[in-house]
This record gives structure tokens, C-alpha cells and sequence, in this order.
């Protein structure tokens, strides 16, 4: 088995000093850090595999803190981010944390503050990536049943009696109980409670949805 990359946090703030006393301040905490000079250089940089945080300044020429937030969103895991600006903006705090930011800091940054708030980050991380195995693991799991145990699972989980799927599929109650066995066993659920939280998880939806 793999082990799981260190955590690292990124830094990216288009003053030089602000930077580099940023990673400073990280790396002396423990973790690994990595700076950019600006939104567009970080996007540039191949994917991390592993936990990360990202330290990011609202405002920079080009590409806005903001703006690199959008446009990180929807893409897996990804890496929470922590928020720092020399302004004070209402506005964008309300929009980044509406976004999914962990913090939203004043310079100059206060540095246990900051501290905190990357180890929620990391935190945060680790723990959608857990989230990500765990669905992935599930609907591996899905992958395994035929196409008729498919739709007894997809039944089943509503609640419906055997009767009443096989008059739904059109098959006899005795091929429904085979299929809801082969189901219960090769989704390792022990009962239907845990079959319905697993089809939850697998994102598996009623036909009649």
C-alpha cells in the first residue's frame, strides 16, 4: 500500500517579503512549504497527490485570490484554502468563505492564527480525501453487480417488500430474494440499514427519482 504524501501548504502572495516570511513561518511550524509569485504560477504546477492547504492573498495583479478560488472548485479534493489581505473586505470574506475557505486573515497575520488555521486545513484535507476512498471503494463495489441486481438494489433500498419488486421487475419473488442475497453480499452489508447508507454513499438513486 502507498504511503500518503506528507501534507505541504502552498504559498502564494505576489510580495516577495510577505512570502517569504509566510513560508518561513511554516516551515518552522513543520510542515513543507512551497511559494508562488502569483495565481497563474501556482496553476501552472503539476496536481499534489497528498493533503495539502493553500495560503492565499486576495489580492494579486492578474489572477485574483478569488478568481483562483472558482477556479480550483470542482476539482477533486483540492486544497482548502486559508485566506490573508491587506485590505479589509467584507465582501470578499463573505464570498470566500461562502466558497469553502477555512479563514479569512488580516495582514499583518497573526502568526498562531494562521498556524490554526492551516492545521483546520490539513485537517480538512485529510479527511475529504478519506471521504473520496471511501466513495470510490463503495461504488467499486457497485461496479461488481449485474444489471439485475443493480435494479433490485436500486429497489431495495427504497424500502419496497420482495413482492412488490418482483411485480416491478416482472420476476418471481424467489430470483428477487437470490438477488437481494448476491447484493447483501457483495456490497459486505450487513443489514438493509447499512445497504441504504451505502447506496447513499455510492450515489445510487431510485428508478423512480
Amino acid at each position: 500500500m502507498t504511503a500518503t504524501p506528507a501534507p505541504l501548504v502552498f504559498v502564494v502572495d505576489d510580495d516577495p517579503s510577505v512570502r517569504k516570511s509566510l513560508v518561513r513561518l511554516v516551515r518552522t511550524a513543520g510542515h513543507d512549504a512551497e511559494p508562488f509569485a502569483s495565481a497563474r504560477e501556482f496553476l501552472a504546477r503539476p496536481p499534489y497527490d497528498g493533503p495539502c492547504c493553500l495560503v492565499l492573498d486576495v489580492r494579486m495583479p492578474g489572477l485574483t485570490g478569488l478568481a483562483l478560488q472558482e477556479a480550483l472548485a470542482g476539482t477533486g479534493p483540492g486544497c482548502p484554502i486559508v485566506f490573508i489581505t491587506g485590505h479589509r473586505d467584507v465582501r470578499a470574506s463573505v464570498k470566500a468563505m461562502k466558497g469553502g475557505a477555512v479563514d479569512f486573515l488580516t495582514k499583518p497575520v497573526n502568526d498562531r492564527e494562521l498556524l490554526s488555521a492551516i492545521e483546520r486545513a490539513v485537517t480538512k484535507a485529510r479527511q475529504a480525501r478519506r471521504d473520496q476512498a471511501r466513495t470510490t471503494e463503495i461504488q467499486d463495489r457497485i461496479k461488481t453487480l449485474t444489471p439485475r441486481e443493480t435494479e433490485v438494489f436500486a429497489l431495495v433500498v427504497t424500502g419496497m417488500l420482495n413482492k412488490q419488486i418482483a411485480s416491478e421487475l416482472g420476476v418471481s419473488e424467489k430470483m428477487v430474494k437470490v438477488h437481494r442475497g448476491r447484493v447483501m453480499e457483495k456490497m459486505r452489508a450487513g443489514s438493509l440499514a447499512e445497504l441504504v447508507r451505502l447506496a447513499d454513499e455510492g450515489g445510487v438513486t431510485s428508478p423512480h427519482s
